[in-house]
Formats: C-alpha cells, structure tokens, sequence
C-alpha cells in the first residue's frame, strides 16, 4: 500500500516550470523578456496511490523516486520518465502512479501551456500494528527550484511523502471518523464538547464541568461505548473517571469507532469505541503548557515536556493537569414561599464544586535497534466533587460529596522484526478507591439553608453513609503483526485482565453491622482476536475479516439474610465475527461497508453492585448485536473553487438482553432486560475557499432507538422509542481564517459553531396522556470562538475568548437537569 500525502505546491507560481514551447512558437532572443514571464505553475488536482511493491513491503525497504513528468494544455500526464532509479520495484510502482495523476493546467503570461515538472514520490511503510511512533518523522524537504540546462527556464520540484496516520485510517477499511484536535487545544472545548461536534454522537453531561458524562454512538451509550488512549481503557490509563477528565491539550486526535472495533482494542464493545491519540512527534526538547479562566469559576492548567537524546534513543516525558471549578451557575426552581407555597425562582448552585488534577512520568528509550519502543509509565491522578441533587432536581443537598484517585504504572514494548513481523504489547497495574460521604443531618433547600434537622445522618437515604471502595487492576495487551507479503496482513491480539475489588462501609460497622462490601470480590476477562486484511486490484479494493473470544469468570461473596455470606462464580464464555471492506470507486470517491457481531460483557460495578443502593447480580449475560455500517464519502483536492468533502452513511444495531438499572423498592438491580433496535441515517459536508480563508462545516444525525422486546419487565413497551435518545442532532460551523495579519505565519481566526438537539421523551413515549408526558425540549445553541495564532518557530503561542451559548437558552442534560447558560472563557495555550 503505497503512501501519498500533501503536495509543497503552493508559492511556486513565479518560481517558473519547464514550459513545452508552443506550435510554431520561436524562442524570445531577448534575454531580459526570457527572465519576465508570469508562470502560473501547474497544480495536481487528482492523485493516484501508488501499490507498495511487495518485495519491498516484505523487505521493510522505503525509498524517494524522482520523476519528470509532461503535463500537456489538459492537464494530463502523457510521460513519466524515472530520472534516478531506486529498484526493487519502486521505480515502476511510482511512473505508473504518476501516469495516472491529473493537474490543473499551468499558464505561461495568462496562457495555459503544456510543462514538465520534477517530482519526487517517496515511498513510507505503513504502521500496522503499533501506534505512531513517539519520534516524530522528518518533515518533506521545502520545495524548490533548479535552473533547465537550457539556462532559458526552470524547474518546479514537488515532493510527496508517506501519508499522515490519521488520513491512512480514514483511507482504511475500517468505520472510523478521526478528528484533528489542534484546533481544539486553541479553544475552549473539552474532550467531550470536541466529540459532540462528529455525526453519530451525542454527548450530554449533567452539569458543569465535572459532571457525569453520557457519550450515545449510534443510539447505544454508558458502558456500551468503551474509551481508550494510546490503545489503553481510559479507567486504566490515569487520567481520572470520565472522559473530561483528560486535558484537550494532551491529545492530538480521536479515532471514534462506529460499532465496528478493531480487534487491537481487544475490547468488549456494543456501541463503538473512542480511541484519544496523544501527542506522539517528540523530537528533541520542548513542552507545552495552557491555561483557561472560565465563567463560574473555572480554571484549568495543563502542563507538559519531554527531551529526548538522539545519540542514545533516551526518552523523558512529562505531564500534569489541574481544573477547579465553582459550577455555581444559574438554574430554575421551585422553592417554597413564606407560606410554604411552591414558586419559581432562579437560583445559582451552591454545592456543586469540582476539582481534579493528575501526573505521570514517562521514561525509556526509542528507535533503537533492540526495540522500536522500550517505556515504563508512572501516573497518579485524584478528584473531588460536590453532589448538588438527584437526577430529576428534586431534591437539594448541601453535603453530599464523592472523590475518586488513582496510580499505576505501565510498561510498553514495541518492535519490528524480519520478515515483516511486528510486536506492540503493554501490561500495567492500576489501583483506584472512592468515596462516597453522606453523613449530614441537615435537610437543605436552593438558597443553601438548613432549614430541617435530621432524625439520623443521610441526606440521600435513610441512614448515613461512609463509603469506600478499593479496586486492584491488573491488565496486558498484546498485538502483533505479520506481512507474509505486500497484500496480505495478519494480526493478533490477546488481552487478559483481572479486577479484584474490596471495601467498607464504616458507619455499618460503627453500628456492628454486617458490610457487603468487605466480601472479596473479582472477575477476570480474557478478549482474543485474530484478523486477516487483503489489499487488492492495485490497493483501491482493502477487506478486513476478523474473528473474537470473549472469556469471562467471576467470583463474588453475597451477603444473605441469615447474615452469611454464599460463594458464586459464573463463566460465560462468547464469540464474535466481522468483516469491514472499503472500495476506493475513484481517487476522491470511497464506499465503506463493515458487519461485527458484537459482545459486551458485565462490568464489575453491574455485578457486584455498589453495596447500598445497587445490589449484586451474577446472573447477569452478555449483551450482544448485530452491528452494520454502510458508508459512501467524497474529497476534491483544493483547486480553483477551494476543497470540498462530503460523507453519507447508514446504521443498524439490532441489539439483545441490554443490561439495564431496574428499581426495586428500596434498591436497583443491573438486569438483562430487553432488545433494542437502532436505526440511522448520517451525513456530512464540508467546504473551504481557495487560501482557506472561510471554511463551512455540517453533519446531521438521525436515529430511531425502539424497544423490541415482547416478554419480561419492558414488554409493554414494545416498539416504542427507548427514552432519553434524541432522534435528530445536527452541528453546524463557519469559520474565517486570516494569515498573515501581523507576522508571517501568523494566523486570526474567528469561528461560529451552532448545536441543534430535537426533543426526546425522558419517560416511554406511549404511556399517560400527552400532555403530562415527561419530555426535554428542542434545543438550539450557539457559540463563537476569537483565536490568534503566532507561530515562530519552534515557538507557538494562541490565544482565545470563547462565548458559548450566545443566546442563554435553556439547555438539559437527558434527565431534564439544567446545563449553564451563556458563558465566556479565555485561554492561553504555549508550545515550544
């Protein structure tokens, strides 16, 4: 598979190109008019991947092949000549690309003109198991001019290097939309708010900054949809719960995955997964640091650096993060008068805090010829925040809290052998404990008063409660590559896991009684996966067909009436197939279309409860679905009218025994309850002008998310819309770039971005009358971000101030609880 990327084209219109003389046309015998033509260069509209020689593939041999090509008054290539041939197959693998390219005419004073252009194609191995390396490449040399022995014209070089990771993966079989994040880290957008902007993803968090987070891919969402960075779970990785938690700054793209996982995951996943690509380009030394002061008291820090020794691959890096925030914004309430009458007010939040922050250390040693990669990892990271009411904003609290910490290390290898076989694998141990603090005796109401005192402690519930739960993670992932030759892939991937969880309850035990949560309980996984890709006619036709095991044992104490505790083990055992095929119908035209049979297995917290409000049950199954994306996307080179993008898709997840929180009286219970069917339509397009001074962006989402299920606790709810699921998203942005505006390389950007969330039901659709049906309003926002840019390098520096919801509409969360209304941010971000 051969590697094409961007083209240093641009700014060589007078540098001149080597002109055809025209029919009958006599050379000029004045020298200074031979020096005076306005060349308007030739610009390659239409390019053709060129096929990776497979002896080279198999050989793991790159090279640069120089090429000069005649591009006649069409724009057409009629020769292709190698002017320094490499071998091994090279030379005929890049002539016969370059044969097929397409070029905007060039023009000699206004006239268009055939011309001959250098060009450079320079072959790169793809990376097919292992992450982009932590060394970053070289970048392409500038593009430049060589005078024509005929001493009367010159000569235009284009180079061409090996493709960027993110556009091979677009390009690739698999479902996958990557979204660049350099633009992010400049504005104000956490993770989340980045996310929501992809069709296919709805994202709603319940509140301010650090608030529980609902991420829905294709209607299916909570534990469904899986997160992972640098190829490791998010829980496991150290930077906190959620993925808010993980500084926008720190990540340079996001792989989200539609239904279809990749068996490198190693991951039991229903709905899709959402894989955070760290900042890999480390060359030498530098850091990065950024700071964002926010409305209702928000603050966040980021900071990070590296170094690394070429003469000995010796790599050092380095990361933190700290966010705070108030969250004290306005909301809408009932509260009682003076003569305890229920009336509306508008009340700010008052225990609603939230802070976090987080470290790790990053040592070991790169490119060396004993390991590609060799680095062990050390993190530690905690957060606290305040819990202001229940789900519905019914009732108040004033000293409810919950905190969660972690520390780990991992350990990373990575390397590629002889005969195209390559090895990445991690292992690490992660520990992390809660709390959960419920012990006042006040009953409080909006204005943050005391106004009830307390029989016992607990706000919450009936007692008081002091909760704390330790979890032990042990986790490996192993994945490993072999080209038997230039079409054929095979990988493997392995990945066990084992979770040990213990606790206490220490007001239970102030009270001398029984603690389920001091039962020992654990629960290991083993996820296996094996896949076959096959490139053929020439690379534009890519399959990938892949096979998974899932294994699964759990062990559990359960606490009976007669206060003893009962041994329980279970071992469900699944298998999972896909396939994924991507068909290039031209060079910007691709149609994908991918199938898995998808699993998910029990998370630890759906068997083993939470020891109060959630109890255990290890009777639970697997979920599954049947998983299927069709997908057909277009890309235009930029030329005379700008670069335009386009992409349409469809989806069905026909989904069965979904784990579901059930009430039961005075508890819930995590059930296998019913099937669902998901359906969908997505679509997308985009536009920029030539120079990239305006850029237009939209997607929209449309999805249909029914309950199936005709017997047990939701049978009669069948065929209806599965509450809190919006069937319609839409995003929409415009933006204006000026360069240049005060330096060179300086850049001002202005942005506009608009939301649109259709009205949803937060009850089942078909029960009660209409006009006491429980539902969340459409909701419309709009936001806009200032960004300057001064790029001088190595040194980058931006800042930004960024008003979100323009208009102060009411916004909720999928629960009906009230989201902050207009707010401004700014923030400086600094890159060396």
């Amino acid at each position: 598979m051969a590697l094409l990327a961007g083209l240093c084209v641009g700014g060589l219109a007078h540098a001149g190109a080597m002109q055809e003389p025209g029919v009958g046309e006599a050379p000029s015998a004045d020298p200074v008019a031979q020096a005076a033509p306005v060349i308007e260069a030739p610009k390659l509209i239409q390019r053709v991947e060129a096929t990776y020689p497979a002896e080279a593939m198999q050989a793991r041999l790159e090279a640069n092949v120089r090429l000069r090509l005649k591009v006649d008054a069409q724009g057409q290539v009629t020769q292709a000549e190698v002017l320094e041939p490499v071998g091994h197959g090279f030379d005929e693998a890049a002539r016969t690309a370059a044969l097929q390219f397409r070029f905007e005419p060039g023009k000699r004073d206004g006239v268009v003109k055939p011309f001959r252009v250098l060009y450079t194609y320079a072959f790169r191995l793809p990376e097919v198991a292992a992450p982009p390396s932590p060394v970053a490449e070289q970048p392409p040399e500038p593009p430049s001019t060589a005078p024509n022995v005929g001493g009367d014209e010159n000569v235009i070089e284009i180079t061409v290097v090996g493709e960027s990771a993110a556009e091979r993966l677009r390009q690739s079989a698999e479902a996958v939309q990557v979204v660049e994040m350099e633009q992010a880290g400049f504005e104000t957008a956490d993770l989340g708010k980045a996310l929501a902007r992809t069709e296919g993803v709805d994202v709603r968090r319940a509140g301010g900054l650090g608030s529980n987070t609902r991420i829905s891919l294709a209607g299916l969402s909570d534990d469904q949809v899986r997160f992972f960075i640098d190829g490791i779970p998010l829980e496991l990785a150290g930077y906190g719960p959620g993925l808010a938690n993980v500084p926008v700054n720190l990540v340079q793209q996001m792989e989200v995955y539609q239904g279809v996982v990749p068996i490198r995951f190693s991951a039991d996943v229903l709905g899709g997964a959402v894989q955070l690509v760290t900042d890999q380009d480390v060359d030498g030394s530098g850091g990065a640091a950024s700071y964002e002061l926010g409305s209702f008291d928000t603050h966040r820090l980021t900071a990070s650096g590296h170094h690394l020794q070429e003469s000995t691959g010796l790599l050092v890096r380095a990361h933190g993060f700290y966010d705070n925030a108030r969250n004290d914004y306005p909301v809408d309430v009932e509260v009682a008068n003076d003569v305890g009458k229920l009336v509306p007010a508008r009340l700010p939040r008052f225990h609603d805090g939230y802070q976090a922050g987080g470290a790790s250390l990053e040592v070991g040693y790169v490119n060396r010829p004993w390991a590609q990669r060799l680095l062990v990892r050390a993190f530690v990271n905690a957060s606290d925040r305040d819990i202001q009411h229940n789900t519905s904003m019914s009732q108040v609290y004033g000293d409810v809290t919950g905190a969660e910490g972690s520390a780990g290390t991992t350990l990373r290898y990575a390397q590629t052998f002889s005969q195209g076989l390559t090895v990445d694998t991690v292992g690490g141990y992660t520990f992390r404990r809660s709390r959960f603090l419920d012990v006042s005796t006040c009953r409080y109401d909006w204005y943050g008063r005391c106004f009830f005192t307390l029989p016992t402690g607990g706000e919450m519930e009936s007692r008081a409660v002091e909760r704390y739960v330790n979890q032990h993670t042990g986790f490996a992932r192993f994945n490993a590559s072999w080209i038997p030759g230039g079409a054929h892939v095979l990988r493997l991937a392995v990945a066990p896991t084992f979770v040990v969880r213990t606790g206490e309850d220490r007001q239970l035990q102030a009270l001398e009684q029984t603690d389920p949560l001091s039962a020992a309980r654990n629960v290991g996984s083993l996820v296996t996966g094996l896949e076959y890709q096959y490139d053929a006619f020439e690379g534009r036709l890519q399959n990938v067909a892949f096979a998974k095991d899932y294994l699964q044992y759990t062990s559990a104490k359960k606490l009976l009436a007669s206060n003893e505790f009962l041994d329980l083990s279970r071992t469900p055992h699944e298998v999972g197939i896909g396939d994924s095929l991507r068909l290039r119908l031209s060079p910007a035209l691709t149609a994908k279309a991918s199938y898995e049979w998808a699993t998910r297995l029990p998370r630890p917290d759906e068997l083993f409860g939470d020891g109060l409000l959630i109890e255990d049950n290890l009777e639970l199954v697997p979920e599954t679905s049947h998983n299927f994306n069709l997908g057909l996307g277009v890309s235009l080179l930029p030329g005379r009218f700008g670069s335009f993008r386009a992409n349409a898709g469809g989806f069905a997840r026909l989904a069965d025994q979904l784990i579901t929180l059930i009430p039961q009286g005075s508890f819930s219970l995590y059930q296998n309850v019913y099937g669902a069917r998901s359906l969908g339509v997505v679509g997308a397009a985009g536009w920029t002008s030539p120079g990239q001074l305006l850029s237009l962006d939209g997607n929209a989402t449309w999805q249909d998310v029914r309950n199936v299920s005709s017997e047990g606790t939701f049978g009669d709810f069948k065929g209806q819309r599965v509450p809190n699921r919006p069937s319609l998203l839409a995003n929409a942005s415009a933006q204006v770039k000026v360069a240049d505006l005060l330096r060179a390389q300086d850049e001002l950007l202005v942005t506009l971005r608009s939301r649109y969330v259709h009205e949803f039901f937060r009850a089942w659709g078909g029960v009660g009358a209409e006009e006491t049906k429980r539902r969340i309003p459409s909701q419309l926002t709009h936001s806009v971000a200032l960004t300057y840019v001064m790029r001088d390098t190595p040194t980058k520096l931006s800042w930004t101030l960024d008003l979100q919801n323009l208009t102060n509409a009411r916004t909720f969360d999928f629960y009906g609880v009230q989201r902050p209304g207009r707010s401004l941010a700014a923030k400086f971000t600094l890159e060396r």
